[in-house]
């Protein structure tokens, strides 16, 4: 992937069940990150005491988490709605050049903070909570 803008990475929340995305307000920074446990199967029997994985299993997620502020209040209410209700919601996070990601996730952290002389920030942390799709960007 190139050098690309930071703001084209874009978080998107599905705000009626029926694939109707919209952009979550005012995200300044974004991150995207998979994980994969691993099962070691590693035995006695193992070459050389070298630790064996087993394919194929584990848990695998995804975390996103962003900051920013909100641009009005009915985005302010929409997640701190959906936060306080502990909805599982689907959401899609598009990286340009990179593809798109969908899937089920809950957030699992909302903070916001503010300066005297500054807006009122927040910070948004979402865990997927299900299967997850990847479409490759074109």
């Amino acid at each position: 992937m190139v050098a690309q803008r930071g703001k084209d990475l874009l978080l998107k929340i599905d705000t009626n069940g029926l694939d109707t995305f919209v952009t979550v307000a005012g995200l300044r920074s974004r991150r995207l990150a998979f994980n994969s446990e691993t099962v070691d199967v590693t035995d006695a029997d193992s070459a050389g005491r070298w630790r064996e994985l087993l394919a194929g299993s584990g848990i695998q997620r995804a975390s996103v988490s962003g900051s920013g502020i909100f641009k009005d209040a009915q985005s302010d209410a929409s997640i701190r709605s959906r936060f306080f209700a502990a909805e599982i919601v689907v959401w899609q996070l598009a990286v340009p050049d990179f593809g798109i990601v969908e899937g089920p996730f809950q957030i699992t952290a909302l903070e916001y903070a503010g300066n005297h002389d500054g807006e009122v920030t927040f910070e948004i942390g979402l865990e997927s909570a299900g299967a997850l799709s990847f479409e490759a960007a074109p």
